[in-house]
C-alpha cells in the first residue's frame, strides 16, 4: 500500500517493456537475454529522446554559469571573509542569470521515477509476482531471460554464482566509468578553467563522487537496473560529444579546437564568425563571398574618393585671397572651391577662355573689394600684394564734380 501512487508509474514502464519485447521477439528468443535486455536499453533511449528539451535547457544553463563566472570571482574576493554575504550574493547573481549550479544533475533527477519503477518491476519478477502488465507468461518469460547467464533480477549481494559476481561486477564497473568520462569530457573540454569559481568545484565534485555513488549503489543493483543505467551513461556520453564537437562553450578548449578546424578549411573570418557553406549559404543570400566583394567594392571607392579629395591647383585670384587674408573665413573658402574644381577638370596645358577668364577676373575683383573694406592691418612680417589702379591703401579714387 505505501507504493501504491508509483502503480501508474509500473504499468507505464511495464508496458513500454513488453512492447519492444514483443518487437525483438521476432529476431531473438523471446525467453532469451537478448530480447528483455533490448527492451530495457530501448526504454532508455524513448526516455532520453523525450529529455532532449530537458537537456538543451540543461546546456543554456550551463552556459549561463559560464558567462556570470567573472561576477562569481568578484563577488568571492570581496565577501571572502563573510560567508553568508558571499552565499546571499551568490543566489542574488543566479537568480537574475536565471540558472543554479545544480542544473547539470536535473536529467538524472527526472530518470529517478523511472529508475524506482524499473526497479520495482524486476523486484517483482524476481519474487513471482505480477506488477503492470507483466503477467502469466511474461512473467515467466522474464524470469527466464539471462544476461551472459545471468538473470535479469540477479544482483551482485546475495549471489552465489559466480557468474553472476562476474557479470554484474563487470556492468558495475562500466556504468561507473561511463559516468566518470562524461563528466570528465565536460570538465577538461567544455570548460573554461582559467576563472575558478563554486560551479567548477561543484563540477570536479560530482567527477569523483557520482562513479563512486554509482559503484557503491551497483552492487544492490539488478542486472536489469544496470543495463538501464549502463544505457543512459552511454547516451550522455555520446550525447555531450556531439555537443562539444559541433557547439562548445565559448572560451574553452574545445572551442579553440573547432575555431582550428574551421580556420584550417578555410571557413572562418577574421572576427571570428563562422562561413556558411552548401546550402546555409545559397539560403543566407551568397555567403562570405559575396561579403568580401562588397566589402572590397567598399574599398575601392574609399580610395577613389580620397583621391578626389586631394588639394588642387588655385587660380591667381584665389592666391591673391589667401594673401590678403592668411585666416579666411568658412565663406571666403567656399567660394574659393568652385573655381577649383574647374581648374582640375581642365588640362593644365589649356588656355582658359574669355568667359573663364571674365569670371575669374571678376570674382577676383570682388574679392580685393571686400576684403579692402573690412581688412585689418597686416600683421609684421606679412608680404603685401601690389593693388591695382594706384589704390592706395585699398581706397578708391573719388570722382571729380
Amino acid at each position: 500500500m505505501t507504493w501504491s501512487f508509483l502503480n501508474p508509474l509500473y504499468t507505464a514502464v511495464s508496458w513500454i517493456i513488453v512492447q519492444f519485447h514483443s518487437l525483438y521477439s521476432h529476431v531473438f528468443d523471446p525467453n532469451g537475454g537478448w530480447a528483455w535486455g533490448l527492451a530495457i536499453a530501448s526504454m532508455v533511449v524513448v526516455i532520453r529522446i523525450c529529455l532532449i528539451p530537458l537537456f538543451v535547457k540543461q546546456i543554456k544553463s550551463t552556459r549561463a554559469m559560464q558567462a556570470i563566472q567573472p561576477k562569481m570571482k568578484a563577488i568571492q574576493e570581496r565577501y571572502k571573509n563573510d560567508k553568508q554575504r558571499q552565499s546571499e550574493e551568490m543566489m542574488k547573481l543566479y537568480k537574475e542569470a536565471g540558472t543554479n549550479p545544480f542544473s547539470s544533475c536535473l536529467p538524472i533527477l527526472v530518470q529517478m521515477p523511472f529508475f524506482t519503477a524499473l526497479y520495482g518491476v524486476l523486484a517483482s519478477v524476481a519474487n513471482n509476482k505480477h506488477i503492470g502488465v507483466i503477467q502469466g507468461d511474461l512473467l515467466a518469460s522474464a524470469q527466464q531471460a539471462h544476461i551472459f547467464g545471468a538473470p535479469l533480477s540477479a544482483k551482485f549481494l546475495g549471489s552465489h554464482t559466480l557468474n553472476v559476481q562476474i557479470v554484474t561486477a563487470v556492468m558495475i564497473v562500466l556504468m561507473s566509468l561511463s559516468q566518470f568520462i562524461t563528466q570528465r569530457q565536460l570538465m577538461t573540454k567544455n570548460m573554461d578553467l582559467t576563472v575558478k569559481t563554486p560551479f567548477m568545484q561543484q563540477q570536479k565534485m560530482m567527477m569523483y563522487v557520482f562513479p563512486v555513488m554509482f559503484a557503491v549503489m551497483g552492487v544492490n543493483f539488478p542486472v536489469g537496473v544496470l543495463v538501464y543505467w549502463l544505457t543512459t551513461n552511454v547516451w550522455s556520453m555520446g550525447q555531450q560529444l556531439i555537443v562539444i564537437h559541433n557547439n562548445p562553450t565559448p572560451g574553452s578548449k574545445a572551442f579553440q579546437e573547432r575555431q582550428a578546424r574551421l580556420k584550417k578549411a578555410g571557413r572562418l573570418n577574421p572576427d571570428g564568425s563562422v562561413i556558411k557553406v552548401g546550402l546555409l549559404a545559397k539560403i543566407s543570400g551568397g555567403g562570405a563571398a559575396k561579403s568580401a566583394t562588397a566589402t572590397a567594392e567598399e574599398t575601392v571607392e574609399g580610395a577613389v574618393q580620397v583621391r578626389r579629395q586631394q588639394p588642387r591647383k588655385q587660380t591667381k585670384a584665389q592666391r591673391q585671397q589667401a594673401a590678403v587674408h592668411p585666416q579666411g573665413g568658412a565663406g571666403q573658402t567656399g567660394l574659393a572651391k568652385e573655381p577649383e574644381a574647374e581648374t582640375a577638370s581642365a588640362p593644365k596645358d589649356a588656355v582658359p577662355g574669355p568667359a573663364t577668364a571674365k569670371s575669374a577676373a571678376a570674382q577676383g575683383s570682388a574679392a580685393q573689394g571686400s576684403a579692402a573694406k573690412g581688412a585689418a592691418p597686416a600683421k609684421p612680417g606679412t608680404r603685401q600684394q601690389p593693388k591695382r589702379g594706384g589704390q592706395q591703401g585699398g581706397q578708391r579714387p573719388k570722382k571729380k564734380s
